[in-house]
């Protein structure tokens, strides 16, 4: 059993080895590095880690193929998208996810956004001071409380 002195040096270790600008060129937690407005990183974020399964130099290429699908502005494309922008989205593809997962996606979103105070608002609600489970568990029943293919439920986990 490590002591508390021998893991916080550890994860000091971890912190200087991963947060810095070399590692993060190379890391999906590049993608949301690229926005500044805090509904912009969380979406961003979340479609990254959606689709970060896999080769690294893919996941890169399809998350930044996936923000320039979302015109480089996720959140206000998520807010404010046509039908005609949805259908833009048909063509995504990331090994399983694909544009009808990405279209269910946007519009669970906007519904978060709208009606539940955004994701920080969510796992704000819910979460337990040392227990991020409940907070888990209810974010996925609201992203799928809309009608959505069933399919759609194997990339958010619980």
């Amino acid at each position: 059993m490590l002591k508390k002195a021998e893991i916080k040096s550890f994860l000091d270790y971890k912190v200087e080895q991963y947060n810095n600008r070399e590692f993060i060129k190379t890391d999906p937690v590049r993608i949301p590095h690229q926005f500044s407005k805090k509904e912009d990183i969380e979406i961003a974020g979340f479609l990254t880690a959606t689709i970060a399964w896999g080769n690294r130099k893919s996941i890169l290429n399809n998350a930044g193929k996936l923000m320039d699908l979302l015109d480089n502005s996720p959140y206000e494309f998520v807010m404010e998208h046509t039908e005609e922008d949805l259908r833009v989205l048909e063509g995504f593809v990331h090994r399983t996810f694909n544009g009808i997962d990405l279209q269910y996606f946007i519009l669970a979103l906007q519904n978060i956004y709208k009606t539940h105070e955004g994701l920080e608002g969510v796992f704000t609600k819910f979460a337990k001071k040392d227990n991020l489970q409940p907070a888990i568990h209810n974010f996925k029943k609201i992203f799928f409380e809309l009608p959505h293919l069933t399919r759609t439920e194997k990339h958010v986990s619980d």
